[in-house]
């Protein structure tokens, strides 16, 4: 790769810093190529975006312009811009992220937000149980637990790196002491005859295999692989999480899962075949896809 800030001096405003960075981006096709460059020369400066614009005729002084220029060429290396700042906006909270955990993505949100939808507001006398599956960063988690306090969260993850991860995002983000944090694949450390949960949400794997290499540079060489590899057909975790969840769930308890946008059929002959859940429910993304599927345990007759 090219040196592509060498003649960068201490003559260099933001103003002119910014303009030049959005161009050498879009020579390297590079997403959002301006408010990348705002994000990254903010993060340098320890400023918010808009004092960008309040302080465009301010030079960069040396060390600040050598930090820069290596966040530039991390960047047209690909690496996402929420690793190289290590942080990412997710519901109402700020997320920290390293290449340990899945980067939380805005379709996420409306998993959260069919979540929320069926935990009261109002607390209750007995808390409501709630697990999430796969937490890796603790983004869902700790969105419902930022809007339903009162009640008794538990994330798991296979990954031990990932559960510190998500137990630093409960700090750094005030949450309080309600989440139970603990290492483990799926429901492999559970006990089918302990306490059971009112509802069990999950951000599964679910990129076919072979479709793993057609993504995005960003995500193929720098995003932990394991959390979006689904397997052959892209139903491996989705299958397993569907045909075991409702064992671990109480009376009318439900199941939240993020799919991906061309498989409600498939997983819609999961759950007619499991014959364990009622009143199933998809719901679309902000981008009109089909993103989440509901559905509540069916009790015996």
């Amino acid at each position: 790769m090219q040196k592509p800030t060498s003649h960068f001096n201490s003559d260099w405003t933001i103003l002119k810093i910014l303009e030049w960075t959005t161009s050498f981006f879009k020579s390297y096709d590079i997403d959002s190529s301006r408010v990348t460059a705002e994000i990254l020369l903010a993060y340098v400066l320890k400023i918010e975006r808009i004092d960008l614009y309040l302080q465009y005729d301010q030079p960069l002084n040396r060390d600040e312009l050598e930090m820069f220029k290596e966040l530039i060429k991390r960047r047209a290396g690909r690496e996402p811009v929420e690793y190289i700042v290590g942080s990412r906006g997710f519901w109402s909270l700020d997320m920290t992220v390293t290449n340990d955990v899945l980067i939380p993505r805005q379709d996420t949100e409306t998993l959260v937000e069919e979540a929320l939808s069926f935990i009261p507001e109002e607390k209750k006398e007995v808390p409501r149980r709630i697990l999430d599956l796969g937490t890796g960063s603790g983004a869902i988690i700790l969105a419902l637990a930022s809007e339903r306090s009162g009640n008794v969260f538990f994330a798991s993850d296979r990954s031990y790196t990932a559960i510190k991860q998500a137990r630093y995002n409960q700090r750094v983000n005030s949450i309080e002491d309600t989440i139970h944090f603990f290492s483990g694949n799926w429901f492999e450390t559970l006990n089918e005859n302990s306490q059971k949960f009112d509802m069990i949400v999950s951000n599964p794997p679910y990129i076919r295999s072979g479709d793993i290499k057609k993504l995005q540079p960003e995500i193929v060489f720098h995003e932990p692989l394991i959390a979006l590899d689904g397997g052959e057909d892209g139903f491996c975790e989705i299958r397993n999480i569907i045909y075991s969840a409702y064992k671990f769930l109480k009376k009318n308890g439900y199941l939240l899962l993020e799919i991906g946008h061309d498989q409600k059929d498939g997983v819609q002959e999961m759950i007619d075949s499991c014959g364990c859940y009622e009143k199933i429910v998809f719901t679309k993304d902000y981008a009109g896809c089909w993103r989440v599927v509901r559905m509540m345990k069916k009790e015996k007759k």
